[in-house]
């Protein structure tokens, strides 16, 4: 075989080729390919597809003139459907550039006018993804590996593809093979880049709705454009398919198939377009309004629930198959989507989806729909309610009219009930839901925090003469019992949106908090006492717990009644616990509502009587919280916690950085805005009211913070008066009264900053001089001691002397002898 392949001269066929004019060299020629074919019948070395790539292109431009030469030619290309033969393991890379060319130079023969030319290159496209080896292998020689070929491919073969279908236009077989071709190609991501780069997505959507009796064009096209979808940037994909043109064919298609389509592969084809339709409804510059596709989708969406004739849906009927069953909530997402784009509002009031997804806001009975199984139905209402949360708000006067609030509270209370329904659980909106009704309870409530977020009086006032507010304090009540038997994500997120529903619907409204006040503190005061360590659970309880801080803020502050039974539960000495855990995202919002509250008398009060842990004051935390405030913020202390720089004592590290820039009256600068952002301006509000005088629980360092938050308001007004100073020398030169203020105010900021050194420094050395007095005592007391250590140690040896001491006893009975 090695003889065989030797005796075929390639360069000899190529010089050959060239040549032109006499019958007798076209029949030379023609001999010669099929030597050609004959000898590399079993595949192609890989060292030789340079030069047969070569005659190929030869042969395609000997077919524009002499139709002999097509057959050749096919059977040449057929080869290149073969495994190429390689000799040694390393030449698949060898040779990678010149069989990647090689195969790039099939997409290019595509130019060649001949049918079965064109549909031969197709059919060895397709079996590079389906190789198969020859009879015979080639003695010394080894087939490539499997999926060499297909990685082949990635050098531009997708792209000349593409540009082809323009040449294919007209001819539905051509087309056909060709969009088979590109749906083997479209399974690589480099292809699909290759692809869309030759606008394949909007070349192929518009293929979709060619005279085919057959179906497999737009079959082969919908499964392309889906693998450009997924393999390539989906962005690209879908701006080439924002035309009014391919909407227009995307729409017509899926009609055909919702309205003549009844095969079950017709079913999955239309659920398929109708997922690339969401993709594109997605994107707002998609005329979907515009190609009356968003009409015709709504229509679908609702028709089975509003039952109104509609020329648009003839013929059509839901059944309880799983394509259908599919289609079904793919158009409620369709409608959540469309909801996101205010031009489409009118056109889902009009085709009536508010009173359709309020079908489903009732107890779970089927009655009246398709057969769908209870499992499905649930799944369905949970959806439709699910997108009732997104369509509400943009829907509000239809919301109201179809008493959307009513058919809700009604809705709720059957989710609080005893009556015996056992939720599945068993879909994406039913997570959590299984034996149980707070899926149906989470979604409803979405729905009223979706509308109540819009502070529209309309929708407030309508929910509170129903009786909400008592309403959603005893779902509160039975969500907080049920948490207390199982906490679920779902519970304290059930939780969490009555407390912001409740938040809104009594902020800024006296009647309504003297309603809340009734029961709900009670339920709230629960909510304080959580367990500090449930805060980093990644439940939900650190969410819950601002919620719950935000209506403590909403709807007792400013109801005096609210206020003194909120201080009469010890609701402060909760505030100050949960402000002792020093959590950063806590603190800001207790602070302020500490602020709120100190305007009651009591408040003052039972701050000054808290203690913490180890008998740590108010005073004292505040000082902490402020000191370890000023740490984040850069703001430069001595170790005691001394000023620094007294020009400017409190700026931030933050300020400093900051470049001047000028701004208009209405916009705050970093001085103001730096009030708002950190807690130090209620920290000193919090001291106003408690005094800065005769605290209890505090050292000499606390002291000395404690100077400086006596004057923070001196400071924060030296350094607006600093800004006001650098943005006027930026601007212009101020008149000489006016440059001599300028130059006058920050001495004093700085005289007042030298005044609190000096009044720390006397803080320190008191605390000094005291720990020296304290040392003498102690020392004192120590001397003393000792001395008294002393004084017993010789009495007792004194004792042992006149008892024990033998010597001492005989000069003790000589004395006796002698007197």
């Amino acid at each position: 075989q090695d003889k065989l392949l030797r005796s075929v001269d390639l360069n000899h066929v190529i010089t050959l080729l060239k040549g032109s004019g006499s019958k007798d060299l076209e029949k030379e020629q023609l001999k010669t390919l099929k030597k050609v074919v004959k000898h590399f019948e079993n595949g192609i070395p890989l060292k030789d597809v340079a030069q047969i790539t070569e005659i190929l292109d030869l042969c395609a431009e000997k077919v524009n003139e002499q139709e002999a030469f097509t057959e050749p030619l096919c059977e040449l290309i057929k080869l290149f459907g073969l495994p190429f033969q390689k000799k040694k393991s390393s030449d698949e890379v060898n040779y990678s550039v010149e069989v990647s060319q090689s195969i790039a130079q099939l997409g290019y023969l595509m130019r060649v006018p001949s049918s079965p030319v064109r549909i031969q290159i197709c059919k060895t496209i397709i079996s590079f993804y389906n190789m198969e080896l020859p009879g015979k292998l080639l003695s010394g020689y080894q087939p490539t590996s499997a999926n060499y070929k297909i990685w082949m491919t990635e050098g531009g073969l997708a792209e000349s593809l593409v540009l082809s279908l323009a040449l294919v236009e007209n001819q539905l077989t051509e087309k056909l093979w060709v969009l088979k071709a590109l749906q083997h190609l479209s399974t690589s991501g480099k292809n699909c880049g290759q692809m869309v780069k030759a606008q394949a997505a909007r070349k192929i959507c518009l293929c979709l709705n060619g005279a085919d009796p057959s179906g497999q064009l737009m079959f082969h096209s919908s499964d392309i454009l889906w693998n450009l979808l997924e393999n390539a940037s989906k962005e690209e994909v879908v701006n080439q398919l924002r035309s009014l043109e391919c909407v227009q064919a995307l729409k017509e298609v899926f009609l055909d198939l919702v309205t003549h389509g009844f095969r079950h592969s017709d079913h999955q084809l239309r659920n398929d377009l109708l997922v690339i339709a969401t993709l594109l409804a997605e994107s707002p510059a998609v005329p979907m309004i515009e190609s009356g596709f968003a009409k015709l989708l709504i229509v679908l969406a609702t028709f089975t629930e509003v039952k109104l004739p509609n020329l648009l849906v003839k013929g059509f009927k839901f059944t309880n198959s799983y394509e259908d069953f599919e289609m079904k909530k793919l158009l409620f997402n369709l409608i959540r989507i469309l909801s996101k784009d205010p031009s489409a509002a009118q056109l889902l009031s009009e085709n009536h989806v508010m009173p359709a997804l309020l079908c489903y806001v009732k107890r779970n009975q089927n009655s009246g729909f398709p057969d769908w199984s209870v499992t499905h139905y649930e799944e369905l209402q949970l959806h439709a309610i699910a997108v009732l949360a997104s369509v509400a708000p943009v829907l509000v006067d239809k919301y109201l009219s179809c008493q959307a609030n009513t058919l809700l509270l009604m809705f709720l209370e059957w989710c609080t009930g005893q009556d015996p329904f056992f939720g599945r659980g068993s879909s994406f909106h039913g997570t959590g839901g299984r034996g149980n009704k707070f899926a149906q309870m989470r979604y409803s409530l979405r729905v009223l925090r979706s509308v109540v977020a819009l502070y529209d009086d309309a929708v407030s006032t309508n929910l509170c003469d129903q009786g909400a507010i008592s309403q959603l304090l005893d779902i509160l009540k039975y969500a907080a019992d049920k948490s207390k038997e199982k906490e679920t994500t779902i519970l304290l997120e059930i939780q969490a949106d009555i407390l912001f529903i409740l938040s809104v619907l009594c902020e800024n409204n006296i009647h309504r908090k003297e309603l809340f006040s009734c029961e709900g503190i009670d339920i709230l005061i629960p909510f304080f006492t959580m367990d500090p360590r449930k805060l980093s659970s990644g439940l939900g309880h650190n969410c819950l717990l601002l919620s719950a801080l935000d209506c403590l803020w909403s709807c007792v502050i400013g109801c005096y009644i609210a206020e003194d039974c909120f201080i009469e539960k010890q609701g402060i000495f909760l505030l100050l616990d949960l402000l002792a855990l020093k959590e950063k995202n806590l603190c800001n919002i207790i602070l302020g509502i500490l602020v709120e509250f100190s305007g009651n008398p009591k408040t003052t009060v039972h701050m000054s009587i808290w203690r913490g842990r180890r008998d740590q004051t108010a005073a004292n935390l505040l000082i902490q919280l402020w000191r370890q405030e000023e740490l984040d913020l850069g703001v430069r202390r001595d170790p005691n916690g001394r000023i620094v720089d007294t020009k400017r004592p409190i700026v931030t590290s933050f300020q400093k950085q900051q470049k001047i820039i000028p701004l208009p009256a209405s916009c705050p600068s970093f001085a103001i805005m730096e009030i708002s952002e950190s807690i130090r301006a209620k920290v000193f509000s919090l001291f106003c009211k408690l005094g800065f005088e005769n605290l209890p629980g505090l050292s000499a360092k606390d002291l000395v913070t404690l100077a400086i938050i006596q004057r923070y308001i001196d400071f924060k007004v030296g350094e607006v008066w600093h800004e006001i100073h650098a943005e006027v020398k930026e601007e212009f030169r101020p008149v000489t009264p006016d440059e001599e203020a300028l130059e006058i105010i920050p001495y004093l900021t700085e005289n007042t900053g030298k005044t609190v050194n000096a009044l720390q420094d006397e803080v320190l050395e008191r605390q000094l001089y005291h720990e020296i007095q304290e040392e003498k005592k102690i020392y004192k007391e120590i001397k003393a001691s000792q001395t008294q250590r002393e004084m017993i140690n010789k009495s007792w040896e004194d004792f042992l002397t006149r008892t024990s001491n033998f010597e001492a006893l005989k000069v003790r009975n000589l004395m006796e002898k002698e007197i």
